[in-house]
């Protein structure tokens, strides 16, 4: 795999122009800039950090059809042909994301119900897929009770995003960062150099596929957008297959799954750090980290080394449904995942991306 450094750079000292920038080097960001670059546009790619370097690079992999509630949450909340219509919109992009990543392994998701009322939801649940021909199994092993969604799975999205920058430079893409963007508006994208100076580029059309900060780039959606910090930890490799595939529990407060090469990966406790977590910095905490401790006991995995504890940012929405917008001409949003971003954002940044290139 190509180095990170060679392909993000740091912005040349000369104006940059393009016909498109894309603010986020994410999956979503970089999905859009490999399929608009490979469709002959000039593109440049933007991020503060660099390459996966936010939320995108440092999830637990976990690859869901559905909208971040559960299906029959999403059902109450937005009406069951709109719940069925995302459901089966995620399930195609599992498919071409399957086809796509080799790092993908589908091998379906748990939800275990952490108490009785949990395991009566997942009930309750579990109904509601099947009233809709969702395959959905009850599932009663190791890990509890609670239903099993056989076409789910998960991968390493570190690696899925630096196979995509490589693609996008291999395209003519031009990827830069650290290069923290300011604003955005009709034509141009102001960016801080690597001297802290400000830069503006150029660009007929620009596409901010940022999610965490989303309403610091973009102030029209900072009323239905709000920034979380989420937590992980990850030990050291352990023999597999101690946790066979993604699993939520407590309500989906709580998440752990473990990587081909061993590593167990464990996190959530949003709810411990309270309103602490929205808004801050992606940096670990103290009451979360001992709650993620407290879970790795519980999974009897208290011997297990930890190796990693890390944070990242993500923006939830307040009606729980993605951003897909253009605020302004020549301005596309999409971001504002709840925590969902793995298919729902290259979903919805390959659409964007669709648009830009219907208006060309």
């Amino acid at each position: 795999m190509a180095d990170e450094t060679v392909l993000a750079a740091p912005l040349p000292v000369a104006p940059v122009r393009a016909d498109v920038v894309v603010v986020g080097l994410g999956a979503s960001g970089l999905e859009a800039i490999v399929l608009l670059a490979e469709a002959g546009l000039d593109v440049v790619g933007l991020d503060a950090n660099g390459i996966a370097g936010g939320a995108a690079g440092a999830n637990g992999g976990f690859l869901l059809a559905g909208l971040p509630d559960f299906h029959h949450e999403a059902v109450g909340r937005h009406g069951r042909p709109a719940a069925n219509s995302w459901w089966h919109r995620t399930v195609e992009e599992l498919d071409r994301l399957e086809a796509d990543e080799p790092s993908f392994q589908r091998v379906g998701s748990l939800r275990i119900g952490a108490d009785e009322d949990e395991e009566r939801d997942c009930l309750i649940h579990l109904a509601q897929m099947k009233r809709d021909g969702i395959d959905a199994l009850a599932y009663d092993g190791p890990e509890g009770r609670g239903l099993l969604v056989p076409g789910d799975g998960m991968f390493h999205p570190g690696q899925r995003c630096r196979g995509l920058a490589t693609r996008a430079v291999a395209a003519g893409a031009r990827l830069h960062a650290p290069a923290p963007v300011r604003a955005v508006d009709t034509g141009r994208t102001l960016v801080d150099g690597p001297a802290g100076d400000p830069r503006e580029i150029r660009s007929r059309v620009t596409l901010v596929a940022v999610d965490g900060g989303l309403e610091d780039v973009v102030p029209e959606v900072a009323g239905t957008v709000r920034t979380a910090r989420l937590q992980m930890l990850a030990t050291a490799p352990l023999p597999p297959p101690t946790v066979p595939r993604p699993v939520y529990r407590r309500f989906g407060l709580d998440w752990f799954q473990q990587r081909r090469t061993g590593e167990v990966l464990l996190g959530g406790g949003r709810d411990v750090g309270g309103d602490e977590e929205w808004d801050a910095p992606a940096e670990p905490s103290t009451a979360v980290q001992a709650h993620l401790d407290r879970l790795l006991a519980e999974l009897g995995l208290d011997w297990a080394a930890v190796t990693h504890r890390w944070a990242a940012r993500a923006a939830f929405t307040t009606t729980r449904l993605p951003i897909d917008a253009q605020p302004r001409a020549g301005v596309h949003v999409v971001g504002g995942y709840s925590g969902h971003g793995n298919v729902i954002g290259s979903l919805l940044a390959r659409q964007a991306a669709r648009r830009i290139l219907a208006s060309s």
